[in-house]
């Protein structure tokens, strides 16, 4: 690919497109980037390129005999090279991705006239140029800018550029959608954590989720793109589904935070734990059928200082029992084995409150049982669900929690088969 920029200030564009990955692809000879200073052509011993515009007006406008003279000087170099001349302004269609992939599809060479003052001769325009370009419905001082950009979007898409046509491919606007979130080091930064998703390395899992992050973007900052799209794919169509599903749940408006509870917030648990057992009945899950976890036991858990709420601002989003106390019914696990020699923590009695369902408190949730359980000493976490539970079976396993066996609950009357998970914390 090769772009020449017929421009007032070639040293400033060169100096911008020779830096970085264009520039280090034009040292090696992929791209091609020449900048012409236009005033080199004008037949005007004081090298004027603008004159005042007929007709009267504020400004000058350029004239077209230098623009002609510099871009025939240009075409004299390029031969059997399928060439585009294209002049930067605001009158121009919109320039997008799609534009720039069809700029590097269908030619070898692009001529990018650069503007100023009040424009350019209308004559040129319609003798000289191809098309016309804006970079959206604002004006600048110039078409440098534009013409930067141009070159850059259209470089970028050269094979050998960048390191691999990943490097666009899932990059915003490339198939109508904008681009998933991105993270690095460290993993926490001013108490904000990476997704769990990225950390696990499933990358089935995190292209999922990018995929879904992608959808829910463009969907909520970019509303006129989403609407242009045509979800043909499954899996898509899919994602929507939970993406809707999950905005028509409560919004975390305010920080959440995590504490003791303490009695007089007895009532509102109680109310959590009414849903959990409907929702439990509703999905055939035989577990907190019966009058477990009664208001009796949440009291003593919680004058035991081992109840713990989640707030979402001064409301109760989640609740849950934490100890460091061993559970002598985890001793006679079966078909598999907890990690030996760890000190543990164990997890229990916890539940959503059902408006914050899908709002992701309960990842925070487990977030908090890891901080506590760090503190209290402990190395692991363990905890046990229902074999139907599946809602959170794959919420402990999103959050790196692996299955270890079996294990029988002391819910009598009730199936007390149970299976075991574990999650070994980082130091």
């Amino acid at each position: 690919m090769r772009i020449d920029i017929m421009t007032l200030f070639p040293d400033t564009v060169g100096a911008v497109l020779h830096e970085s990955i264009i520039g280090r692809a034009a040292k090696k000879g992929i791209v091609e980037i020449n900048c012409h200073q236009i005033r080199d052509y004008t037949l005007n011993k004081q090298k004027q390129v603008d004159d005042y515009p007929y007709g009267g007006g504020y400004g000058c406008v350029m004239m077209a005999q230098p623009l002609k003279s510099c871009l025939e000087h240009i075409m004299l170099t390029v031969q059997g090279l399928r060439s585009r001349v294209i002049y930067m302004s605001p009158q121009g269609q919109p320039y997008t991705q799609e534009t720039a992939k069809r700029l590097k599809r269908d030619y070898d060479h692009l001529v990018l006239v650069c503007g100023h003052y009040e424009g350019v001769d209308e004559r040129f325009i319609e003798q000289c140029v191809d098309e016309e370009i804006s970079l959206g419905d604002f004006v600048l001082t110039g078409g440098e800018i534009a013409a930067m950009a141009v070159a850059d979007s259209v470089c970028r898409l050269v094979p050998g550029v960048l390191a691999d046509e990943e490097c666009y491919t899932g990059e915003s606007h490339w198939d109508g959608l904008l681009e998933y979130p991105q993270y690095t080091r460290p993993e926490i930064w001013e108490g904000r954590r990476v997704p769990e998703v990225l950390i696990k390395g499933d990358h089935s899992r995190v292209a999922r989720w990018r995929r879904k992050m992608q959808l829910k973007r463009t969907r909520e900052k970019r509303p006129d793109m989403f609407a242009r799209l045509e979800l043909k794919d499954k899996e898509d169509r899919k994602l929507m589904e939970e993406i809707e599903k999950e905005a028509s749940r409560r919004q975390l408006t305010e920080p959440l935070s995590y504490g003791k509870a303490s009695l007089e917030d007895i009532p509102r648990i109680m109310e959590i734990v009414d849903y959990a057992r409907q929702t439990l009945r509703e999905h055939g899950v035989d577990q907190w059928q019966g009058d477990y976890p009664s208001e009796k036991q949440l009291r003593q858990d919680a004058e035991g200082g081992e109840l713990y709420v989640v707030r979402h601002g001064f409301e109760i989003a989640a609740f849950f029992f934490l100890t460091d106390k061993p559970e002598p019914s985890y001793e006679d696990i079966t078909d598999g084995k907890w990690t030996p020699d760890v000190p543990y923590c164990v997890l229990h009695r916890s539940a959503v409150a059902r408006e914050y369902r899908g709002s992701a408190v309960a990842e925070y949730m487990l977030r908090c049982v890891e901080d506590i359980t760090r503190q209290l000493g402990g190395r692991a976490v363990r905890v046990d669900t229902h074999k139907k539970n599946k809602s959170m079976q794959n919420l402990l396993r999103n959050n790196g929690f692996r299955y270890r066996g079996n294990v029988l609950a002391n819910e009598y009357g009730h199936d007390p088969a149970r299976q075991a998970f574990e999650k070994i914390l980082k130091k």
